[in-house]
């Protein structure tokens, strides 16, 4: 594959992060303000791998704003592709710290307001990646869906990270028809084990959620399970397991969005399938123990 860049479509948003490790939210007290968003970490880590990454997102013209197009600049990722609303906050979302999947609680502004994407960002990328979380919202989700199937149509590789959430999208929402939508681009497919749980709505283990993700035509699926390692499986392999490296961690937030980050770059780099599972969960790694 012809490294040129990775186009990341989707929320660039402030985590405000608690202080402490918390079971859950009420037990917080003081926050941390941090740049985040999973697209927006996914271009932190790339660029930091040494991969380029370019960013479309929507921001407010508020002090939240400015926190996170001086972040993204300051580690060498343009802002060009961004935009800004003035009648709208930038998004923010409250963050348990927590060494686990973290509590959380959405609060949506500007991010669901991507415009269309140009043609001349699509076409000159490898690859396009985006989240369900940027795909819950209108007009952001016909948007994010047009620039996929242009892509396509363009011979470009499709991405995902398919980190749902019902808090997110709401009730009677339209998740499972836009993912169809997508497996039909035979993307590359990123879900953790919670998201499985969250998506299908039923306490599910690796070989259950295995058997669900089983169902779709995809390039390659990725199945992160924290600690107990990681499943995957192309169009060539059955399912197929890599353990994780035991470490200390310091902090769960962004670790799946490194984790993906570490297989793209070794996408990049042509390498084979249990190398770029091996780059990722090093990856991953690093961002656990708080080196990244």
């Amino acid at each position: 594959m012809q490294s040129t860049y990775v186009l990341a479509i989707g929320e660039a948003l402030i985590d405000a992060v608690s202080s402490d490790f918390v079971e859950d939210l009420s037990q917080a007290r003081l926050l941390e303000m941090n740049p985040g968003g999973s697209p927006a970490n996914f271009c932190r880590f790339l660029n930091l791998l040494g991969s380029q990454a370019k960013l479309v997102a929507a921001l407010g013209t508020d002090g939240l704003a400015t926190i996170i197009l001086n972040d993204l600049r300051s580690k060498g990722i343009g802002t060009s592709a961004i935009q800004q609303i003035p009648d709208l906050p930038t998004t923010l979302i409250l963050v348990g710290k927590s060494r686990g999947t973290p509590d959380f609680i959405p609060y949506r502004g500007a991010d669901q307001h991507i415009d269309a994407i140009k043609d001349e960002l699509i076409n000159g990328c490898s690859i396009l990646h985006s989240t369900a979380f940027a795909l819950s919202r209108e007009p952001a989700q016909t948007n994010i869906l047009t620039a996929m199937h242009r892509a396509k149509d363009m011979g470009k590789q499709i991405s995902i990270d398919w980190n749902y959430a019902k808090k997110v999208w709401g009730s009677n929402n339209n998740s499972k028809a836009v993912f169809q939508k997508i497996t039909r681009l035979n993307p590359l497919v990123k879900f953790s084990l919670d998201d499985v749980e969250r998506f299908t709505g039923q306490a599910l283990d690796a070989p259950a959620a295995m058997q669900f993700l089983d169902q779709f035509e995809t390039k390659l699926t990725c199945l992160t399970c924290g600690a107990a390692g990681v499943w995957y499986k192309d169009q060539s392999h059955s399912w197929q397991h890599a353990a994780a490296t035991p470490v200390q961690v310091k902090d769960s937030t962004g670790a799946g969005d490194s984790f993906w980050a570490g297989f793209i770059h070794g996408r990049l780099q042509n390498l084979s399938m249990e190398s770029c599972i091996d780059k990722a969960l090093a990856t991953a790694a690093k961002r656990l123990e708080g080196h990244f």
